[in-house]
């Protein structure tokens, strides 16, 4: 598991006074944020989550997350003999319609 990733420059809090659909507050210090931001991005994105630690505090975490890849089996089919089994017979003999 990768090393927590907090975000330089973002400061997030609740408003205890402010009305129940406020969720929290974002505060940008501008320049360490962009510094943060140009050197974190992928692809022009930064992915955040807001998050509320053990003691209740919020806080934001980089979200790096990156779907695996996989090969395509389409664009790469197995190559050899075809290792189907077909002994009890043709599987289109179980389909219940003509």
């Amino acid at each position: 598991m990768a090393d927590k990733k907090f975000v330089d420059g973002m400061i997030v809090k609740r408003k205890p006074k402010a009305p129940d659909f406020v969720k929290c507050s974002l505060s940008f210090k501008c320049k360490e944020f962009y510094a943060f931001m140009k050197e974190n991005n992928n692809d022009g994105w930064l992915n955040v989550d807001l998050k509320v630690s053990k003691q209740g505090k919020l806080y934001a975490e980089v979200d790096d997350w990156q779907p695996k890849k996989k090969d395509d089996d389409w664009d790469n089919p197995p190559v050899g003999e075809d290792t189907r089994d077909f002994s009890d017979g043709d599987p289109d003999d179980d389909i219940p319609f003509p």
